[in-house]
């Protein structure tokens, strides 16, 4: 039976996975909210499917792996919500289901270091909802024997996702918080990971997704101006700088991510370890590609 991947949420890290897993015969159908991205998806070789609208049963049976990318809200997870009995009857026959889910999960660490096992302390509305969320699957995956993974990601960049454009437009800034560091993971690291687990899954297992080094954010965007040969951006203090609300909540949370686990549980050696190599391959593949 050839592998059939169902990828609710299909964004950027499903894409990213979805690269590396075509090449290797898979179906891979994503689930979008318009009818623009269901052509995207089409035109870069996968099926694509409008929901909440469809009605996805099919789809479900159908699928050997299962990806959740779609966020939770105040009424729970979307997926769970509408797919719960069909999922139940279909987690039997599925290899590998994986759901993307925050390191945001562990809270405030006021700098210190967490891992997989460390207490789910979350600071945020976003993250309690995480919580749940993954509470939510663990007690389908026990009901059912679903082979249920949990990725805990940091904060995503990539293709498209770096400080760049904003160092250019003048419009990056330098913010200044005491003993604020956040933890990062390259989209094609993501993809990596993910790919690993797929090939040799491990049910119940939770996995964080960062690099190696937890950095203040001033340290990166000063690294990238540094790269681009532009002024460094003034430095702000945090108490003072104009902030979204949604912004300065992300300055709620500092802590140093541990993933150990991807490395002697699934032998994954990371891309970009740091966020310099990170950024210099970000910035080196614009000059090639521009």
């Amino acid at each position: 039976m050839m592998p059939h991947l169902l990828s609710f949420g299909h964004g950027y890290s499903a894409q990213a996975l979805s690269n590396r897993l075509l090449p290797q015969g898979w179906t891979i159908t994503g689930t979008t909210r318009t009818q623009d991205k269901v052509q995207v998806l089409q035109s870069d070789g996968f099926e694509g499917v409008i929901w909440p609208e469809s009605d996805l049963s099919e789809y479900i049976k159908k699928a050997t792996h299962i990806l959740i990318s779609a966020g939770p809200n105040e009424e729970g997870d979307p997926v769970l919500n509408a797919f719960r009995d069909q999922l139940s009857q279909a987690a039997e026959n599925l290899e590998w289901v994986g759901y993307l889910s925050t390191t945001g999960v562990y809270g405030d660490h006021q700098g210190g270091w967490v891992d997989e096992t460390t207490p789910l302390t979350p600071s945020t509305k976003r993250g309690q909802l995480r919580v749940e969320a993954e509470a939510a699957w663990q007690e389908l995956a026990i009901q059912t024997g679903m082979p249920l993974h949990i990725f805990r990601l940091a904060g995503i960049y990539g293709p498209g996702r770096g400080p760049f454009s904003k160092v250019r437009n003048g419009t990056a800034r330098r913010i200044i918080k005491d003993n604020q560091v956040f933890s990062r993971i390259h989209v094609e690291d993501i993809a990596q990971v993910l790919d690993a687990s797929i090939k040799q899954p491990t049910a119940g297992a939770i996995y964080n997704l960062c690099d190696n080094d937890a950095a203040p954010p001033q340290d990166v965007i000063g690294y990238a101006a540094q790269l681009l040969g532009l002024p460094l951006p003034e430095a702000e203090p945090f108490e003072t700088a104009q902030m979204s609300p949604m912004a300065r909540s992300f300055y709620a949370e500092s802590k140093r991510v541990r993933n150990d686990r991807i490395k002697d549980e699934l032998g994954v050696t990371l891309l970009y370890p740091d966020y310099k190599s990170g950024l210099e391959a970000l910035l080196a593949a614009e000059n090639t590609n521009p």
